[in-house]
């Protein structure tokens, strides 16, 4: 991070996410060796995630490792404002797909349970719990028990535990996010060694759409990581507002 140009390149991914190396090296002045080799060290580093869609390799900033920074140092200073901006920015954003990837010290089994489980969700996810049989092809409906909100729904494409989940997701919250219509959240574990790699894949987002629908992964990921790792919950002010506010 204290090299310019690997700051330049989290830039241009978050003002456009899913890049290919053809256009990032068309956006900076070095050689394409060169922005390889920076992108290297930002994968290395977890703040790039890389996908392949057919023949083209595209990057995405990964930005769980940052909220995860930004939870231990930031937030208990300048939480109010870092948020205002950050949401500010996100608005302005036009994107189609938003890919965050963390190692979390847990099994597969008990990260899948998490996941499912509506009371541990609600542990991380603002107080909001999620309640479905989790078969392929079955509903699932997200909200606030003691606030009585309905927070999202949607259908449960592919269910493979301890694996895979992929459900499609309409936000409900306000009428700003109900019109961004039906995205598609993608829940992938890895094991490896004595933890897992869980990455999350928000998209077929429409152009346009609020921050909102997908700003709040960052944080949901730490929570889970932070519950799952110390049995405890975060209590960051960014947190405990959003919990009081759903």
């Amino acid at each position: 991070m204290a090299d310019p140009t690997r700051r330049g390149l989290l830039d241009e991914l978050f003002a456009e996410d899913g890049q290919t190396l053809t256009a990032l090296e068309g956006r900076l002045p070095m050689t394409r060796f060169g922005v390889m080799k920076h992108l290297r060290v930002l994968e290395d580093a977890g703040l790039v995630v890389t996908r392949r869609r057919g023949r083209e390799k595209l990057h995405f900033l990964n930005a769980v490792p940052i909220r995860l920074v930004h939870d231990r140092w930031v937030s208990k200073y300048a939480e109010p404002w870092v948020a205002s901006l950050s949401d500010l920015k996100q608005r302005l954003e036009n994107t189609m797909e938003k890919v965050f990837e963390i190692y979390i010290k847990t099994t597969p089994e008990r990260l899948w349970e998490a996941i499912t489980d509506g009371e541990m969700r609600a542990k991380y996810n603002f107080g909001v719990d999620v309640r479905s049989d989790w078969a392929n092809g079955s509903p699932y409906e997200a909200g606030h028990a003691g606030a009585g909100v309905e927070i999202a729904r949607g259908e449960n494409l592919e269910v493979d535990p301890p694996r895979r989940l992929v459900q499609t997701f309409n936000a409900l919250w306000s009428d700003e996010v109900r019109s961004a219509g039906t995205s598609r959240v993608t829940w992938e574990i890895e094991q490896v060694g004595d933890s897992c790699k869980l990455v999350v894949t928000h998209d077929q987002l429409s152009e346009g759409v609020s921050g909102e629908v997908y700003g709040g992964w960052p944080q949901i990921l730490s929570g889970l990581k932070t519950l799952l790792e110390t049995g405890e919950t975060l209590t960051t002010p960014g947190s405990l507002m959003y919990s009081s506010a759903a």
